[in-house]
């Protein structure tokens, strides 16, 4: 059967290991002190305690594909974790938030197949050990023959645009100008649709963001306003973003991947981003006022 490792119980992990599980040679990838963990404390998913087949990095054997669904800051040690898993065969797909995911993970496995890909549909609320989902998403990827296959025989959601490239920069968008200001303001995203002022907040992220992707040689950008506004209002009004829920859980950021890496960029290639520089200092006072809570209870 084909071999499928997965890394990264969270909100996006804990989702599509529920769907890979018992379809398919499956494995969640965890460290000694994460096996104890689920072993005393089950994951749960929409309310029901999943059974998944658990390895350490210290087995061995060649896997077919390699999901890493950590969050950004876990991604150093999934890579270390993988490597006695990767084969010249090894497709490894990265649906961790931002752009550089992928650079990171080919450079160190330069012979395996490291395919653009990231997830995207409803939020995920995660609690603890448990997150629910409404199975609204799919997986978007460059092309690939055996993952094409393997997600059509499993049932798993996917699409293969033309323009991965640009696909990828639009998601990001998307992603730093949701994502920050929801954590910021604690609005969910129907209340970031009626908002008017938000709206014209968000046009000035994309005129950044844009300005960079130029820079990065992405084409096909003369439509990334409209199309970033346009998944905004695909969004379920309920739903809070992933930072947003980090934000309201004490958890630290990804906003080094967001608006940290259009602002590393613009001073790279001189060009000035300081609306992306006012959420990033706005998210780091949200997150030291967390931590100086923490301690001082």
């Amino acid at each position: 059967m084909t071999k499928v490792i997965l890394t990264g119980l969270g909100a996006v992990g804990l989702t599509y290991a529920v769907k890979f599980n018992n379809k398919c040679d499956f494995f969640v990838l965890v460290n000694k002190e994460r096996l104890q963990k689920y072993k005393l404390n089950k994951p749960i998913f929409n309310g029901e305690e999943q059974n998944f087949k658990y390895i350490l990095p210290d087995e061995k054997f060649a896997a077919d594909l390699i999901i890493i669904t950590t969050k950004s800051n876990g991604l150093d040690s999934a890579i270390y974790n993988i490597k006695n898993f990767v084969t010249k065969k090894t497709r490894i797909i990265s649906l961790i938030n931002g752009i550089s995911s992928e650079e990171k993970i080919l450079h160190a496995y330069p012979d395996a197949k490291v395919l653009k890909s990231y997830f995207i549909g409803h939020s995920a609320v995660r609690n603890g050990n448990s997150v629910e989902q409404d199975g609204i998403g799919e997986i978007i990827t460059e092309k690939d023959d055996f993952i094409e296959k393997l997600f059509t025989d499993l049932g798993i959601n996917y699409s293969t645009p033309d323009d991965i490239d640009y696909s990828m920069w639009l998601k990001f968008t998307f992603n730093i100008f949701s994502n920050q200001v929801s954590a910021i303001m604690n609005m969910n995203f129907g209340e970031l649709k009626k908002n008017k002022s938000f709206i014209n907040f968000a046009k000035e992220i994309v005129r950044e963001v844009r300005q960079i992707a130029e820079y990065r040689g992405i084409k096909n950008l003369e439509h990334l306003e409209r199309d970033a506004i346009k998944s905004l209002n695909k969004m379920c009004d309920e739903g809070k973003t992933s930072m947003l829920q980090d934000i309201l859980a004490n958890r630290k950021t990804e906003t080094d991947i967001f608006s940290g890496e259009i602002i590393r960029l613009g001073r790279q290639y001189g060009i000035e981003t300081p609306y992306n520089k006012v959420l990033y200092d706005l998210i780091k006072i949200k997150e030291e006022a967390n931590e100086h809570s923490i301690h001082t209870r």
